[in-house]
């Protein structure tokens, strides 16, 4: 298994083909010069043992040790076995609601934006906890994992939008079964489940859904995103920006409902929190976490990564001294066989 210490210095490839440019110029420059001032087959008898490939060759050995020189400042470490490591924290997962209704600017930027905030800054708060995301619309899917690699979790965040799921509407009662699946440490006695929604529910089973996950000990929260006086879902029909509308033809208003997202907290024992307020939440959360017994589970990766750099300086070392010994004359021994038998 292999990373890389510090990939910025791979920036420094970039000079390699301007090199090359330099090295085209000031060979197109030396011949035209020399077409200039002397005759071509005079030069040759005046220059025998000028050779064109001998240049490219101590060039290619240049940039060749220029390479490993650059891997080496980037410093790749091979991690040299798997090892098991114990760790201590409880199972936190999302439910992030990424139904079209959360694109409404009722909240800056909007709904979705919002709750995607929110969870980032409940993971910076996180320990050695593990985390698992799932996001849902009319279904429900998973984004990631439980995982303990906090940095991964943020990245598929971002990446969790409305054409991730295939059917659309809101339907939080696929995302509590599908969190079911996602606590596979039947040791943790602490499992924590976050719904983030603007709570627009179209489905009569989720609170009992909800008391089955308090019955199998997960914990769950609701956090409302969005105001109850509402606003527009923006839409693009036929590449133009606008309002989604009924069969009206009026633009349909989406409002927060916390009835709803009460009512998933209260049959699971948990709690409902505001979350336009991108503070209060993540605070909340992090009390919930912080004050939570903490169970031990094993995690595997990569240990004892070694440094590798001084390969590449050596191999690096290597090609400029080839560079620098090589001349740019034909090689006496290769003249000497005539394959063709011209002479």
């Amino acid at each position: 298994m292999y990373k890389i210490e510090d990939p910025t210095y791979f920036y420094y490839f970039a000079s390699i083909p301007i090199l090359i440019v330099f090295f085209l110029l000031a060979f197109w420059w030396k011949k035209r010069t020399q077409k200039k001032f002397t005759d071509p087959l005079l030069l040759e008898k005046l220059a025998p043992d000028s050779s064109t490939f001998k240049s490219v060759l101590k060039l290619s050995f240049l940039l060749i040790g220029l390479s490993f020189l650059i891997i080496s400042l980037a410093n790749p470490k091979m991690g040299t076995k798997l090892k098991t490591i114990k760790r201590e924290g409880v199972d936190v997962v999302f439910a992030l609601d990424v139904s079209k209704s959360m694109l409404a600017k009722d909240i800056a930027p909007n709904r979705l934006e919002k709750a995607k905030q929110i969870i980032s800054k409940i993971i910076d708060k996180l320990g050695s906890d593990r985390v698992g995301i799932i996001i849902y619309a009319g279904n429900a899917y998973p984004l990631l994992p439980i995982t303990t690699d906090h940095a991964a979790a943020k990245m598929f965040l971002q990446n969790a939008n409305p054409n991730l799921v295939s059917s659309q509407g809101t339907a939080i009662s696929e995302a509590l079964n599908l969190a079911k699946t996602y606590y596979n440490n039947d040791e943790q006695t602490n499992r924590f489940l976050i719904v983030l929604s603007d709570g627009e529910d179209h489905q009569t089973e989720t609170k009992q859904i909800a008391l089955n996950l308090a019955n199998d000990g997960i914990k769950t929260y609701t956090i409302g995103i969005g105001t109850e006086t509402g606003g527009p879902i923006p839409m693009k029909i036929n590449g133009v920006s606008g309002y989604k509308k009924n069969r009206k033809g009026e633009t349909v208003i989406t409002k927060r409902k916390p009835i709803v997202l009460q009512g998933i907290a209260e049959a699971a024992n948990g709690a409902y929190i505001d979350g336009n307020k991108t503070q209060k939440p993540v605070d909340f959360i992090e009390k919930i976490i912080t004050n939570a017994q903490k169970s031990e589970f094993e995690t595997k990766q990569f240990s004892d990564y070694k440094d590798q750099f001084q390969w590449f300086i050596g191999l690096g070392i290597l090609f400029l001294l080839m560079d620098v010994f090589f001349l740019d004359k034909k090689t006496k021994w290769v003249k000497k066989i005539d394959l063709f038998n011209e002479q």
